[in-house]
């Protein structure tokens, strides 16, 4: 089966209106920027996103947040985009701030088919504001829901045909959890390979979780907040 698509806004047809997507990347790491493009240029509104981040103003989801085209985030750090904040605190965007282990783990639970879990984290916070707690061998829980999307769109480092994906190092990130826990999975890739190159010891998200394939490349690898040092070690 060759999932393989020609081109981005290919890959992204038939997203509605209204859709919940899963967007993996940890800063500007491991994010899907092509997709994320098309995804703009396809003029589809009133998104639910569940993403680590928000990208940064001019790249990543922070042109999705400039062209008006989400309606709810649901994140861990938001804190590198203006235009985020902006319309948060004019109340023009929905936002659900998830401590960065929850989110990671009602991704999981979701793609995993599990009810919900309890963790010891935001309890006593506003994160555990009406939600159900209990206590455990003496521990204050709060009860978290898994997370589960209409459409994930991911990145991996190579990819065969049929929708074998391996990663690159820390781009690894939120993309293998996002892969199972949404109906349709697109992914874009740096290196497209045969069916049968890639060991499948080393394969870290099966071709039966991913429904698309696009190859793009080169990358324009930005770095979210770049830190130098002089010759002489002081910053």
């Amino acid at each position: 089966m060759n999932k393989v698509v020609s081109t981005a806004a290919d890959a992204v047809a038939g997203i509605p209106d209204g859709a919940t997507l899963m967007v993996g990347g940890f800063g500007l790491c491991g994010i899907p920027v092509n997709l994320i493009e098309a995804l703009r240029d396809s003029g589809v509104r009133d998104l639910t996103i569940i993403s680590n981040n928000a990208g940064i103003d001019d790249y990543g989801l922070g042109i999705l947040l400039r062209s008006r085209q989400v309606r709810k985030m649901i994140s861990t750090y938001v804190g590198e985009n203006k235009e985020f904040e902006r319309q948060f605190l004019a109340g023009e965007l929905e936002v659900e701030l998830v401590p960065q282990g929850t989110l990671s783990e009602r991704i999981r639970a979701g793609g995993a088919g599990i009810g919900g879990f309890y963790t010891p984290t935001g309890y006593g916070t506003l994160v555990a504001e009406g939600k159900e707690t209990r206590e455990i061998d003496g521990r204050p829980y709060v009860f978290e829901k898994p997370l589960h999307a209409d459409v994930a769109l991911i990145k991996a480092h190579r990819g065969d045909r049929a929708g074998n994906l391996t990663y690159h190092r820390t781009a690894r990130n939120f993309n293998p959890m996002m892969a199972t826990a949404a109906a349709i999975t697109i992914a874009e890739v740096e290196h497209l390979v045969d069916v049968g190159t890639i060991d499948p010891d080393a394969v870290v998200t099966p071709g039966i979780f991913v429904d698309r394939l696009l190859l793009w490349t080169p990358y324009d690898k930005r770095i979210e907040r770049r830190t130098v040092r002089r010759a002489d070690g002081e910053a």
